[in-house]
């Protein structure tokens, strides 16, 4: 127990040390790739000063019983962003993802027929997101991010699997 009060803790001091940073936005939108659980596109954009928006556009990788399958998913993110020091940026928010995945699998069920198989599933998830940015003087950034959440497998027979996802990306863009 007292690992998740110290996970707690490094996450609060985190996020209050990048709510007490004050400077202006690193750019105002950027386009690029992301790498890692995600493979796809990205684009990032700042309306505010510490406020951002990202939207990944990509196939992500999930493991459901037993099966390695692949989404084809929309993930978007709502950010703060703040300064930490010459270029680098440090970020917490909120986000989630909406996909399809095409693959089939089968899995057990508490009644009979025990197992079944389960083809063209849609997925929706919620996540958290933290992690760090760093803007080059050239009109490039590259990003690191960590996302711990929840999702949800589910077709028109209803749901076929829930539970903790998570994803580490590295992002790479040309900022404007």
């Amino acid at each position: 127990m007292k690992r998740n009060h110290v996970v707690t803790l490094l996450i609060a001091l985190f996020a209050g040390f990048i709510f007490q940073a004050n400077a202006q936005a690193p750019y105002k939108r950027s386009y690029g790739l992301i790498l890692g659980t995600t493979q796809g596109i990205s684009y990032k954009s700042f309306p505010s000063q510490h406020f951002s928006i990202q939207l990944d556009l990509g196939t992500k990788y999930c493991y459901v019983y037993g099966s390695h399958l692949w989404t084809l998913e929309l993930a978007p993110n709502f950010m703060y962003e703040g300064w930490l020091y010459e270029g680098l940026y440090g970020f917490a928010g909120l986000g989630g993802s909406v996909g399809y995945n095409w693959q089939c699998y089968r899995y057990m069920n508490n009644r009979p027929p025990y197992e079944h198989e389960s083809c063209n599933n849609y997925k929706g998830g919620v996540n958290g997101i933290f992690g760090l940015e760093y803007k080059f003087y050239i009109p490039l950034t590259l990003q690191f991010d960590f996302r711990p959440g929840y999702r949800c497998i589910f077709n028109f027979d209803g749901l076929t699997d829930h539970k903790f996802d998570w994803g580490l990306n590295f992002g790479v863009r040309y900022t404007l």
